[in-house]
């Protein structure tokens, strides 16, 4: 099973925010958090899935292209320890790329974490709220 739910808490002046206990079972005593690819949001990934994404990204061809995805892939990223109170600190540019100042949307997204200023997140589901859902996938409740 893969991570599920939604949940909101508040970034602290440390950049500290607080992961929910069943995220951070899921995701083991470290986890990797990275920029999200074509959003303004942060990903987080367990150690095996982040292993699995850099061998993916690096086996690819030594092109000038290849090379400024892999850039971009691993710009910025960096391994995380949840504190006791079960928080992490995200590094100032990754809060900057995602906007986060406050209020963070912890959202599961079946193989990773996304992290969510709230504002951008409630955009983002409004903007996807107007697609038809039954675009483009063959999904069956």
């Amino acid at each position: 099973m893969g991570f599920l739910g939604e949940y909101e808490h508040n970034i602290d002046q440390k950049n500290r925010v607080f992961i929910p206990a069943k995220f951070r079972e899921a995701l083991g005593e470290s986890f990797t958090l990275c920029r999200a690819p074509m959003e303004k949001c942060i990903f987080v990934y367990p150690d095996e899935k982040w292993e699995e994404l850099t061998r993916e990204v690096s086996a690819q061809s030594n092109t000038l292209e290849a090379r400024q995805r892999q850039r971009l892939f691993f710009r910025g990223s960096q391994t995380v320890e949840p504190d006791k109170q079960g928080r992490i600190t995200i590094p100032q540019k990754l809060c900057d790329y995602a906007g986060i100042t406050r209020e963070v949307v912890v959202f599961g997204a079946d193989t990773r974490v996304e992290l969510w200023d709230r504002e951008t997140f409630e955009q983002a589901m409004d903007e996807a709220g107007a697609l038809d859902p039954a675009d483009g996938m063959d999904v069956h409740y």
